[in-house]
């Protein structure tokens, strides 16, 4: 969700910025809209390589063709690695984001107390980038440290801070990324002494390849973010963080300063105005639960049950 969410870096993500010029979908504005609400340049929207931030960017993108505006999609490109730089660049104009995170990601060493001094901290982190974040949602993501019920159990375990006796036992599954970033393996050692004998890198940002590597025992503790409908399904445990390991992680709208014109702004924070945690899990369950509905459809009704298509 962390919520910089913690998702595949590296080659791959390098790799996926050459590809953003390629295939895109443009979409024209539907019939009827006020062509006055256009802004006359394609908004390329895009999201990271998870289920919740294309879901979260279907929104964007299905919100701003029913305002007038011409709309190509550039879904799960990589991490922040990659998608910062085509931010900045222009080959991407629109993503969300995490609000810790994406402070920590960049400026390593910014306060991240409070929710307040995030944003504060992450607005000018952003101009300094030539980025612009839009108004931060309720809705909040963040990473979790989590096991099975059964290794809770066994373990006694409540915080992450009880992990620490059982480091020889431990394989940990996240991103790659996970073993660099301050609030990854570095930031549970600082924090908790915690230090895993193995890592397994995974790909899925927390998703089902994590979550079975967690229930079939192949890592004994897993990075999955605390809107994952799998932590329920699977009766999964969070272990407590006391210590705020993990920053505040609200979702925040984050785009080319150029690009987020006062037209586009507003479509958006219309979104994130009625975007809470329980509404995220609820799409999260929508999409990647029972039901597997695709995220554009997913999208497409939260916002004509919102009220914000077709206004």
């Amino acid at each position: 969700m962390q919520k910089t969410r913690l998702i595949t870096g590296g080659i791959a993500a390098l790799a996926a910025i050459g590809l953003l010029s390629a295939c895109s979908n443009p979409t024209a504005p539907d019939a009827g809209t006020d062509e006055g609400a256009a802004s006359g340049d394609t908004i390329v929207v895009s999201s990271a390589n998870f289920p919740e931030s294309e879901i979260i960017g279907n929104l964007y993108a299905e919100a701003l063709k029913d305002a007038g505006f011409t709309v190509e999609t550039q879904f799960n490109i990589g991490s922040r690695e990659a998608y910062i730089p085509a931010l900045s660049d222009g080959s991407i104009d629109l993503i969300p984001d995490y609000t810790g995170n994406l402070l920590i990601f960049l400026d390593p060493e910014a306060d991240t107390a409070d929710a307040e001094t995030i944003n504060t901290g992450l607005t000018a982190a952003l101009e300094a980038e030539g980025l612009t974040g839009l108004t931060p949602a309720e809705a909040e993501d963040k990473d979790a440290v989590v096991v099975t019920k059964e290794t809770a159990e066994k373990w006694n375990l409540t915080t992450i801070a009880d992990l620490a006796a059982h480091n020889a036992e431990i394989t940990y599954g996240a991103p790659a990324e996970f073993q660099e970033r301050p609030q990854g393996l570095p930031g549970l050692k600082a924090n908790y002494g915690v230090e895993p004998s193995a890592f397994t890198p995974i790909a899925d940002g927390g998703g089902p390849a994590t979550v079975d590597a967690l229930v079939s025992g192949q890592v004994q503790v897993a990075n999955i973010f605390t809107t994952s409908p799998a932590i329920v399904e699977n009766d999964l445990v969070v272990l407590e963080d006391p210590k705020n390991n993990f920053p505040a992680q609200q979702v925040v709208p984050v785009g080319n300063t150029e690009k987020l014109t006062p037209e586009v702004a507003e479509v958006i924070d219309a979104i994130s105005a009625q975007l809470t945690t329980e509404e995220l899990i609820a799409l999260n369950t929508r999409v990647s639960g029972e039901e597997k509905v695709e995220p554009t459809k997913a999208a497409t009704d939260w916002l004509t049950e919102k009220g914000l298509l077709g206004a």
